[in-house]
């Protein structure tokens, strides 16, 4: 059992790795990995339902008893990422397929993988873990509302199937999640450490399957969703922390909210582009490049904000 726990954790801290070899063997071998598209959903609520699996009850202290920084990272997350998802997109010219996958990205809530980069980086992690809560627990009404108002002027938007979309890939296998680990905590306590894998193999699946789908697409405009996706990630980790910084908050919930803002649940974007918006196939495209960067980006900040506090 120890050594299957060590494999999980080694597959989790290393997600980056793997989901860039199978995103590749994904371009030059499409058709193994094409058919995955049609089960995104799927996958995106096996992945929710395991976040949800690991939340315990005393992760919602945090939220009644730290609520200026939580509204704090709740206000940065949508706020910051949707602006700068919808200025890249009219810096750069985007077309409508490319721009609503960035500004979908950009209007998630924060993604699991922010709590596992909070870790790594000495970070506050009850903080980490309870602004991810709440932003996933009211994604169902600031998503879709963003997109509706950002992505308005590209694409036709509607604001009730996509809240409808959240609530079914999000909330409801979050709750779940919570609902069975309240009814079987020692069953799940037992297998927690493997949890993390469910996650690890629903992600890279999903951005492989749109890696198969678009591979030919990827030629023409993936430097260019590369660019902006970069570029977009990095403007949330470094405004988020600057912003911490200004409020004069602890080191460690600086680097906490910093990272939550940066690091998008881009595996519900994805989701998202392909249940409510099918007349545009490379607005998934965003969302799967980013999943990628910011494993990798995350990482290095998370080194950098660790020697900046001497922990590294």
């Amino acid at each position: 059992m120890d050594k299957i726990k060590k494999i999980c954790n080694f597959l989790s801290t290393n997600i980056a790795v793997f989901i860039i070899i199978f995103s590749v063997i994904a371009f030059f071998y499409p058709k193994g990995f094409s058919w995955a598209t049609n089960y995104t959903t799927l996958f995106l609520g096996a992945a929710m339902f395991g976040m949800g699996l690991t939340i315990k009850t005393g992760d919602f202290k945090v939220v009644f008893t730290r609520p200026r920084d939580l509204f704090l990272g709740f206000l940065l997350q949508y706020t910051i990422m949707p602006i700068t998802a919808f200025a890249l997109a009219k810096l750069f010219g985007l077309s409508a397929d490319l721009a609503l996958g960035v500004i979908l990205v950009g209007c998630c809530p924060g993604g699991t993988a922010s709590n596992v980069i909070t870790y790594v980086a000495g970070g506050d992690v009850p903080l980490s873990v309870g602004m991810t809560i709440v932003s996933t627990i009211l994604a169902p009404i600031c998503t879709p509302v963003l997109v509706y108002l950002l992505a308005g002027s590209w694409v036709q938007v509607s604001l009730l199937a996509m809240m409808l979309s959240v609530v079914k890939v999000v909330l409801l296998p979050v709750l779940l999640g919570i609902l069975i680990y309240r009814l079987f905590p020692k069953q799940i306590d037992a297998i927690r450490e493997l949890l993390p894998l469910v996650s690890v193999i629903a992600i890279v699946m999903i951005i492989s399957g749109i890696v198969g789908s678009n591979a030919e697409k990827i030629m023409t405009c993936g430097a260019l969703v590369m660019l902006v996706v970069a570029i977009h990630n990095v403007v949330g980790l470094c405004l988020g922390t600057g912003v911490a910084k200004l409020l004069k908050l602890e080191d460690k919930k600086v680097t906490a909210i910093g990272i939550e803002v940066g690091m998008q649940n881009s595996g519900l974007a994805i989701s998202l582009a392909t249940a409510n918006f099918a007349a545009n196939p490379l607005a998934t495209l965003p969302g799967a490049i980013f999943s990628v960067w910011h494993n990798i980006s995350g990482t290095v900040y998370a080194a950098i904000r660790r020697r900046m506090s001497g922990e590294g």
